[in-house]
């Protein structure tokens, strides 16, 4: 299980795939709204004037000296829904990014986000 406090160590680690193919950067963490438990990341890919923050579940993910290996392979990484560098994920779109890995998607009973960047 990933804790909370060994997030914060993570900022800018490079991110590897399955295969230690270089993803990106970490650029945050997410955690899930009910169990406060980290749950996606946000990656930094593209060129430098253009990059963009691609989401990727922490689950199963490994830290290693100088990167977080994550459990998907980078092709279907780079396809996960983005975001800008300074935008915030709507609300209306946290359901695409867990279709997307082929997770279930449970937002609150209120419609509460399941996601909130830390």
């Amino acid at each position: 299980m990933i804790h909370a406090a060994d997030v914060r160590e993570w900022r800018d680690l490079d991110v590897v795939d399955t295969e230690s193919h270089k993803i990106g950067v970490l650029e945050a963490v997410y955690v899930d709204t009910i169990t406060d438990e980290p749950a996606m990341a946000t990656v930094r890919t593209g060129l430098p004037t253009r990059h963009r923050l691609v989401f990727v579940p922490l689950e199963d993910a490994i830290a290693g000296p100088g990167y977080l290996k994550v459990a998907y392979v980078k092709t279907l990484v780079k396809q996960a829904p983005s975001i800008g560098t300074d935008d915030v994920l709507p609300a209306d779109q946290e359901e695409a990014i867990f279709k997307h890995y082929g997770l279930p998607y449970k937002p609150g009973a209120a419609g509460e986000r399941q996601l909130a960047r830390r």
